[in-house]
């Protein structure tokens, strides 16, 4: 019986947050990395070199690292529902409004303030899991929501070159229709994340009383073991060593992830003589294989019940991936290796996020998830800007490959060495089902 009421509960959660959460999560990266494709014109229309168009859209970055721990504070003390709408309203109005740059300092302002727009979306989104999911979940919902991210750049590639080539429609240059088009429907979803989303589960009418029951009795079982071996304060959250460890690993990943994503449509159109649309439709081949590689990862990870090792080859994968692109660059064998670099980078995703709340609960976990996103997301400034310097001063992405394989060992090094997390919380599921 109890079996029965935690399969029919689960269901009914998966379904009601996991579709919608993914969709949001793509229309965000949708908007965040269309300036990757945006890039194979838009450089030529504002005059700017590959080391300037990778640092004022890196700018993004340091918005989303200033901002990132109080948006996820406010969320937890305000609510999901009406944070996440305002964070998704906010940042659709500046992605739309990035067709109106006119050269690379208005583009470095308008990428800086997007970021702070959409500061806590991320670290909001996996806090809010922990408020539903038991820890036994928590690689599977992460990974399927992470989904959203090689499905927003497989979909997105073909979408904003095609986009691309309405230069001059409405008398606007083809940059600039994308962004404005691509940033409306963001904007409708977060006004319908006020109806869809409930904060808690003991305010979810799509359940029955027993499944609340079942479900509210089992969280609270884990929080309970958790907090029994320690417990955090926010300023904890900040500087506890797990937490900073944690951080410098995402550092790794996301430099390595987002210094390949930024340019892989020129790396790709540098292969032959190829079309935009072309090199959308390319593009999609790495994070296709990188969203089946994610699923499979977070669902292996969940089976195990292990975290550490499972992204330490992850990491081990993605260094692999970008030294074979970096050694064949050029040749069909770089699209090898950068998409076994997608697969390890978004394989890490389910493993790593399950990471925190084996450890943290409450404000603290607020805290932690918002400071690992943002410290590790300045790799996005980092990385773009690096490659781009690069491929400058060499005339060639080799040399920004290398970098970035450098970051993703670092990242595995730092994994292998430190991130021995035991789980307290390993137990909790079987106390929560004979509470309920």
């Amino acid at each position: 019986m109890e079996r029965t009421v935690e399969q029919t509960t689960m269901r009914k959660v998966y379904i009601r947050l996991l579709p919608f959460a993914v969709l949001t999560y793509l229309l965000c990266y949708v908007d965040r990395i269309n300036v990757s494709f945006a890039g194979l014109t838009m450089r030529g229309d504002l005059g700017m070199s590959a080391a300037t168009f990778g640092f004022a859209t890196g700018t993004f970055y340091w918005g989303y690292f200033i901002f990132e721990v109080p948006s996820n504070v406010i969320l937890e003390k305000a609510g999901a529902r009406l944070w996440i709408a305002r964070i998704m309203i906010t940042w659709g109005i500046l992605a739309g409004l990035t067709a109106l740059v006119t050269g690379p300092t208005s583009f470095g302002w308008i990428r800086f303030l997007l970021g702070a727009a959409e500061a806590g979306f991320l670290p909001g989104i996996l806090l809010y899991f922990t408020y539903w999911f038991p820890m036994y979940h928590h690689g599977r919902i992460i990974s399927g929501f992470l989904l959203g991210l090689p499905i927003a750049v497989a979909v997105g590639a073909p979408v904003s070159t095609a986009l691309l080539s309405l230069d001059g429609l409405f008398g606007l240059r083809g940059w600039q229709v994308m962004y404005i088009a691509e940033a409306i429907p963001t904007v409708l979803l977060g006004i319908a994340t006020l109806f869809v989303l409930t904060d808690r589960p003991e305010q979810a009418r799509f359940l029955t009383a027993e499944e609340r029951t079942w479900l509210t009795t089992t969280l609270a079982a884990e929080r309970k073991a958790k907090e029994a071996v320690r417990t955090f304060n926010l300023w904890q959250g900040l500087y506890n060593p797990k937490v900073l460890l944690l951080s410098l690993n995402y550092l790794g990943i996301v430099t390595a992830s987002l210094g390949m994503l930024i340019f892989i449509p020129q790396i790709i159109k540098s292969l032959g003589q190829f079309s935009n649309m072309t090199v959308g439709w390319l593009t999609m081949i790495p994070y296709i294989c990188a969203g089946i590689a994610m699923l499979i990862w977070g669902r292996v990870s969940d089976r195990m019940n292990e975290r550490r090792w499972n992204l330490f080859v992850a990491c081990a994968l993605s260094t692999f991936g970008l030294v074979l692109a970096g050694l064949t660059l050029g040749t069909w064998w770089a699209m090898v290796g950068m998409t076994l670099a997608a697969i390890g980078f978004y394989g890490s995703k389910g493993p790593f996020w399950a990471m925190p709340p084996m450890f943290m609960t409450g404000t603290a976990a607020a805290a932690a998830i918002a400071w690992i996103n943002s410290v590790g997301n300045l790799g996005g400034f980092f990385g773009p800007w690096y490659v781009g310097w690069m491929r400058d001063v060499t005339g060639s992405y080799a040399g920004g490959l290398y970098g970035l394989a450098l970051f993703g060992l670092i990242a595995a090094l730092i994994t292998a060495c430190f991130l021995d997390i035991p789980n307290p919380a390993a137990a909790a599921p079987a106390v929560g089902a004979q509470a309920g």
